[in-house]
């Protein structure tokens, strides 16, 4: 009786850190999205910005 109940000790606290492993994950793919999201932000801006001083690229500075 108390190697079944070693047994399903055992196997709850296998399952509870595969859980927490999970969730460690999930947490870590999502941060990792927020990062590239924001990289990529940074760098259209940045485009933006060179275009804007420069005259070329989406907005052109055309005067005469």
């Amino acid at each position: 009786m108390q190697v079944s109940s070693t047994n399903n000790s055992t196997q709850n606290a296998n399952n509870a850190q595969t859980l927490s492993t999970d969730a460690m994950k999930k947490a870590m793919q999502v941060q990792e999205q927020q990062v590239m999201q924001v990289l990529e932000g940074a760098q259209k801006e940045s485009q933006q910005m060179t275009a804007q001083k420069t005259g070329m690229g989406g907005n052109l500075n055309i005067t005469a």
